[in-house]
């Protein structure tokens, strides 16, 4: 079944600034989102059910911060899900995932979009090709590197070495992500790699797939849980470095096992299914 999309009178819009920054980005974007995008319902709510579960089990794992911060997927050119403004990542259901364009404007869901949410997203998704999904969130350990001047990933963990050669670092903080200008910048800053860390604010990560983003983001929180506490441990002795090339052996043999990423967002469905009946009700959305 294909589903027509075109953008909603009276969508979710960005807030304008003196200098226009909210509007369409460009002619071309405002061009795009006034054209019809046929896209597979299969595909759609597929995509609000990985992201539906992504979220839940993030809350569950407390890397969520009260309603703030948002998942997104591309599904086509300028067509994206994202979640609602107003909505704990606990109680959000499938049903609840909006579909927008890239200028922001609700196409189909029954909530508003935050009109800040967008701002990073959108830049990401132009910028990056590779970002299909991207997670943004503050979850604790990730966001206590970026607290430290010169914050880093140590390469000393089986769990860092994943992401040998995948991490940037945005080591300039200007406050809120307000503007289309910050959006970009901070979107240049990831530069095709999987993961921004932004001084004294929070992660980034970015992945093909629903599945592998949400696999990188629990593994990213884990070997910064790690660091956190082999430093504390330490007591200013040096934590153990693996050589480079070992680094670079071991991030080549965990991405050959992507499959895991895959099976790991199943078992949560699973877990969701047992524990919280109705997390993935797509009736609403039938409904309209």
């Amino acid at each position: 079944m294909l589903l027509e999309t075109t953008a909603q009178t009276g969508g979710a819009t960005r807030p304008e600034n003196a200098n226009g920054a909210g509007r369409a980005n460009t002619a071309k974007d405002a061009t795009a989102s006034a054209q019809p995008v046929d896209l597979d319902r299969g595909i759609v709510d597929k995509g609000r059910i990985d992201l539906t579960a992504a979220l839940r089990w993030s809350a569950r794992l407390q890397l969520n911060e009260g309603v703030c911060n948002h998942f997104s997927l591309e599904l086509a050119p300028d067509r994206y899900l994202i979640n609602p403004q107003g909505l704990h990542w606990s109680e959000v259901t499938a049903a609840d995932i909006l579909l927008i364009d890239g200028a922001g404007q609700v196409l189909e869901g029954r909530h508003s979009l935050e009109p800040t949410a967008f701002f990073i997203h959108s830049w990401i998704h132009r910028l990056n090709p590779h970002a299909r999904c991207i997670l943004h969130t503050h979850m604790p350990y990730a966001t206590a590197l970026t607290l430290i001047d010169g914050g880093r990933l140590q390469w000393c963990n089986q769990n860092t070495l994943r992401f040998w050669n995948r991490v940037g670092y945005d080591d300039e903080y200007r406050g809120l992500a307000l503007s289309e200008a910050e959006g970009r910048r901070i979107a240049g800053a990831l530069n095709g790699r999987d993961v921004l860390f932004s001084a004294s604010h929070g992660v980034t990560v970015v992945a093909a797939s629903v599945a592998w983003a949400f696999d990188d983001l629990y593994y990213l929180e884990r070997a910064c849980m790690h660091q956190v506490l082999a430093v504390q441990a330490a007591n200013g002795r040096p934590l153990r470095r693996v050589p480079d090339a070992m680094c670079e052996q071991v991030g080549r043999q965990i991405a050959g096992e992507r499959q895991q990423s895959d099976l790991f967002l199943d078992s949560v469905k699973r877990m969701l299914g047992r524990e919280a009946p109705g997390w993935d009700d797509l009736q609403d959305l039938a409904q309209r």
